[in-house]
C-alpha cells in the first residue's frame, strides 16, 4: 500500500468518500442488471431483439437468470466476497458481449456507448469494492 493510499484509508472522510462512490456505481451496476433481467423477462419487444441479434430464446432466459444473480450478489452486503467477484466477472463478461453482439448486428452507436459506460462504471465499482474489502 502506498502512503497516499495508507494515509487515505486511514481518514475517516476519504473512507466515507469510498462508500459513497462504491455503493452509488454498485447500485447503478445492480439496478442496470435487474432492470434488464425484468425487461428480458416480461417484454415482447426483448424477445423480438434477441431474435435480431440471432440469439434462441433460451439465451434470454439464461441471461435474465445470471444478471438477477449478479445484480443481487453485487447488492446485498451479506454475500461473499469470492461470490461478488464472480459477479464482477460475469457482468463484465455479459456487458463486453452485448457490445460485440450490437456492434456486429449493425445497430446504432448508442446500443455500443451505452454498454461501455456501464463496463466503466462496472469497473469504478470493483475497485471501490476492493478498496473497502479487508484483504
Amino acid at each position: 500500500m502506498t502512503t497516499a493510499a495508507a494515509i487515505e484509508s486511514s481518514n475517516p472522510i476519504g473512507m466515507k468518500k469510498d462508500k459513497i462512490i462504491y455503493w452509488a456505481t454498485t447500485g447503478i451496476i445492480s439496478s442496470v442488471m435487474l432492470l434488464s433481467a425484468y425487461y428480458f423477462c416480461f417484454s415482447e419487444e426483448a424477445k423480438g431483439a434477441f431474435v435480431h441479434l440471432g440469439f434462441p430464446n433460451y439465451f434470454r432466459i439464461e441471461l435474465t437468470v445470471a444478471k438477477t444473480l449478479g445484480g443481487l450478489a453485487l447488492l446485498i452486503p451479506a454475500v461473499p466476497t469470492r461470490i461478488k467477484e464472480f459477479a464482477y466477472f460475469g457482468i463484465a463478461i455479459t456487458i463486453a458481449s452485448a457490445i460485440i453482439a450490437h456492434a456486429a448486428s449493425g445497430d446504432g452507436i448508442s446500443h455500443i456507448i451505452d454498454p461501455m459506460i456501464i463496463f466503466g462504471i462496472l469497473v469504478v465499482s470493483y475497485v471501490f469494492h476492493h478498496r473497502r474489502t479487508p484483504r
